[in-house]
């Protein structure tokens, strides 16, 4: 029987669609952990978080347990290392586009902000190398893969060439990393973390798009010194984070349930990636953009003469909403526009893109 056409099919947030979730299966690890690592999971923690977990990044990332802790999501995350290495005025390197959220957490310190284009394979390294001529530069924030919200992947060249700029500048790489489990193909490149060998880098990842977003569970690894000061600060600030979904999600990763989630959802995202880029070659042909190799999101620049801020009004009021460029851009973006695909099921996907071209 047809699946009934929702009345909104939503673009905007990016989130999985409900069906995406594994609920059977965080289901059955919070009734395990329950059973096992109760004393630990209604407990307070310390800043680390559950010590467990991580334990399991650890490993999975390659590193010391002492350079890991779990936060209360990796937005979290970003914004502690935020306000302990920065300052106001300082200058920051950030990707254009680049993530709403981070440049808001970012304005509302006081930074400096240095913008930097973002090409198909990355940022502009050789933009990099220019702000770096014109004055020192705290911190540089890079979406290495499948970024939100431009879709593209940072090549294994600029990686390195970025983690070498760190070392000889003296400033810090956030590798903020949370689609890097969801490729629709080749593995991506290494991890700036796994290469850095001057303590310049600091990497971020996140339970929210292999589990669920509820889960809230994201965590920090880098140089262990670091890692020691930020952990005191969460300890300070809130003792530790939940511990409870921290026991849940280290029984999805130990049980193996998380990496079957994983590459379930591989596959439905890929469709999903599919068949906007087929609906887009119907109703928008003039749109521009990088097919992402992974991830939830794709970037369409429709060019001169369109007006995405005004396109997307049009849209809401239609039952596809979608967010403009500008959302993500310091100045401009009013002719682009991010799909979230991984909130819109495969055969609603047309349609979704049906009503956008039908309200403009």
């Amino acid at each position: 029987m047809p699946a009934t056409t929702p009345e909104v099919i939503s673009f905007a947030r990016g989130a999985p669609s409900p069906d995406l979730i594994p609920v059977e299966a965080v289901r059955a690890a919070a009734a395990k952990c329950l059973d096992d690592d109760w004393k630990t999971a209604l407990s307070y923690g310390v800043g680390i978080g559950h010590p467990g977990l991580c334990n399991w990044i650890a490993d999975r990332q390659g590193v010391d347990p002492g350079q890991v802790m779990v936060t209360n999501g990796s937005l979290e995350a970003g914004a502690m290392l935020f306000q302990h290495l920065l300052e106001p005025e300082d200058r920051v390197i950030v990707e254009q586009p680049s993530y709403d959220r981070t440049l808001l957490l970012l304005e509302q310190l006081g930074v400096e902000f240095v913008p930097v284009a973002l090409e198909a394979d990355g940022i502009d390294v050789d933009a990099v190398e220019r702000a770096l001529a014109d004055g020192p530069v705290k911190l540089a924030h890079i979406i290495p893969n499948f970024h939100n919200p431009a879709g593209c992947t940072l090549s294994a060249e600029k990686r390195d060439r970025l983690v070498a700029l760190a070392a000889e500048h003296d400033f810090m790489i956030f590798e903020d990393d949370p689609y890097r489990e969801l490729p629709f193909g080749e593995e991506p490149p290494a991890t700036m973390l796994s290469t850095d060998r001057a303590d310049r880098v600091i990497h971020a990842s996140s339970f929210s798009k292999t589990v669920s977003p509820g889960v809230r569970v994201g965590y920090l690894a880098g140089p262990a010194d670091l890692i020691a000061d930020l952990a005191e600060t969460a300890n300070e600030t809130y003792i530790s984070p939940n511990m409870l979904s921290g026991s849940i999600v280290l029984e999805l990763c130990e049980s193996g349930a998380l990496d079957r989630n994983i590459g379930e959802v591989r596959v439905h995202l890929m469709e999903r990636r599919d068949a906007l880029v087929s609906a887009l070659g119907e109703h928008l042909p003039e749109a521009d953009y990088v097919v992402p190799g992974g991830g939830y999101f794709l970037w369409a620049d429709l060019g001169p003469g369109f007006d995405t801020v005004g396109m997307a009004k049009l849209a809401k009021e239609a039952g596809a909403p979608f967010l403009p460029g500008t959302a993500f851009m310091l100045e401009g973006g009013g002719s682009s526009m991010r799909f979230c695909f991984a909130s819109v099921p495969t055969e609603f996907m047309d349609e979704g893109l049906s009503r956008i071209a039908a309200a403009i």
